[in-house]
């Protein structure tokens, strides 16, 4: 299959990339610096480009059969609508090149879900990351409206530990601990093994331990 993964040079764009490489697929990573993105292989091409370009996201789109967006922030703690942005760009861009296939990074203390955070999360994250959040709700709510075959995942706090296998999803499962987290290798094998799956259409999934 090809990928697009746009925040390939992220945490989890990293394990993205690695990880659909090792799986044989087709991958084209959507970096703003080449140069620190660092990664290499038979089957990747790394494309060059920022998410607020429309004609870059464009050039991008043509001849993929899925996108995967790990798209962060470029400022902590404040609302970034060049993201947003950027999110409306690939949108748009996807039935125009006959791409139907969309999974979402998202956060799983966005509204719809933050009763499933964790109590610290609930307590602190959403005073602390509310622009952060308020933007996942924006974006989820553009992918919401898109009409394509879309898939929402919302996992905890990040960590960079291995992978586990030992992943819950659903779109309302309980937490096990104060602050759940889950492991960026974790997530990105989700996201894998969610891309072929029809059954994961126009749904939003917490995943977490």
């Amino acid at each position: 299959m090809k990928l697009l993964i746009f925040g390939a040079s992220g945490g989890t764009g990293r394990q993205l990339v690695g990880r659909a490489l090792r799986q044989r697929h087709d991958v084209t990573a959507f970096v703003r610096s080449p140069a620190d993105f660092g990664m290499a292989g038979a089957q990747l091409a790394v494309f060059t480009g920022n998410v607020t370009d429309k004609n870059a996201v464009e050039r991008a789109m043509r001849g993929q059969d899925a996108v995967i967006s790990a798209l962060g922030v470029s400022r902590p703690f404040k609302r970034d609508p060049s993201v947003v942005q950027g999110i409306r760009y690939i949108l748009d861009a996807m039935p125009r090149h006959g791409v139907r296939r969309l999974v979402y990074q998202s956060f799983v203390g966005v509204a719809e879900s933050r009763h499933r955070a964790g109590l610290l999360l609930r307590l602190v994250g959403g005073r602390l990351l509310r622009d952060e959040i308020a933007d996942h709700e924006e974006k989820e709510g553009l992918v919401r409206a898109s009409g394509l075959d879309w898939t929402i995942v919302r996992p905890p706090k990040l960590t960079n530990g291995p992978a586990t296998g030992a992943v819950r999803s659903g779109e309302d499962i309980p937490p096990r601990a104060l602050l759940p987290r889950l492991s960026r290798a974790d997530v990105a094998d989700f996201i894998l093994q969610t891309i072929p799956d029809p059954g994961s259409y126009r749904k939003s999934l917490c995943v977490m331990r």
